[in-house]
């Protein structure tokens, strides 16, 4: 029905590792069933169910409240919408800050409870040794440098990050502390193009950007900012590569309108009235309806 019939294989961590340098990575966020089919259809790489979902999907104004739970039971939906697409999981915070071992057991559930293929954390040096003893228990892990929303009341809001030297400097040793940890790639956020293309540079797994230009090894975007399906200002990194949002808008107009003008449902849409009393036998009553009967 939609995108290409052609069944692809199913891609591991260890295949998005492997395109270092190679074939860019077209990465999105999702938080149900359908999304997840429709992602899968157009040929995405990957689908992160982010913590994101507390601002997309909740309206929160952070991602904060997000829980674990949360997590687990929009990836259920989305792991039943994939097949060849990797599926990752987002640690909510507070989830793996406290210690490695909180950090495992909760990388675990996301496993175990979510139908995870992967998990990623916020977060470079000071959370590389929980990073590596999720990994060392066979967790594949996403790193995330850069613009953290986890912690964007210490960084003073949603801004971008790396403008100065030692700044820029603190997001490349964050990164190659995760890349020492085990981590198969890092997603670069919010930072100038020319500091993610210096840490694409210098480590290597692969880097997947969002709003970091384009000299990351892949690209990742919320998918409700990629189909333009909100109604208010969108974030600079994020195109518009549809404008679903109003098209949703006009559908439901028209709704309204032809529900209170009659002129839905019509024929097209309703099924076949009964018999008249003057065409119904006795003998009809006991005979089993036709098939065709409820079309």
């Amino acid at each position: 029905m939609y995108g290409t019939t052609e069944r692809r294989r199913k891609i591991s961590a260890p295949d998005l590792r492997d395109r270092k340098g190679g074939e860019r990575i077209a990465m999105v966020t999702a938080y149900d069933y359908t999304m997840a089919r429709l992602a899968e259809a157009g040929g995405i790489d990957a689908v992160l169910v982010g913590d994101s979902l507390g601002m997309v999907f909740q309206g929160r104004e952070t991602t904060l409240p997000v829980t674990l739970e949360d997590i687990c039971y929009h990836g259920r939906a989305v792991a039943a919408g994939l097949d060849a697409t990797h599926l990752i999981g987002d640690l909510p915070f507070m989830t793996y800050q406290v210690s490695s071992a909180q950090a495992l057991e909760s990388a675990g559930r996301l496993m175990k409870e979510g139908c995870f293929e992967s998990v990623k954390l916020e977060g470079g040096l000071e959370f590389a040794d929980h990073v590596y003893r999720i990994v060392k228990a066979g967790i594949p892990v996403l790193g995330h440098v850069g613009l953290l929303p986890q912690s964007v009341h210490a960084m003073g809001g949603f801004k971008v990050q790396g403008r100065t030297a030692d700044a820029a400097d603190k997001i490349l040793a964050d990164a190659r502390a995760l890349e020492q940890a085990g981590v198969y790639a890092i997603v670069i956020e919010a930072v100038p193009p020319d500091v993610a293309a210096r840490i694409t540079r210098e480590v290597s797994v692969p880097t997947i950007g969002i709003g970091a230009g384009v000299g990351c090894d892949g690209q990742i975007l919320v998918s409700t900012d990629l189909l333009g399906m909100g109604l208010g200002k969108s974030p600079k990194f994020a195109k518009r590569f549809a404008e679903l949002g109003q098209a949703a808008v006009d559908a439901f107009a028209t709704y309204v309108s032809e529900v209170r003008d009659g002129s839905f449902p019509g024929a097209e849409q309703s099924y076949k009235p009964n018999a008249s009393q003057s065409d119904v036998t006795t003998t009809a009553f006991d005979a089993p309806l036709a098939l065709d009967h409820w079309h």
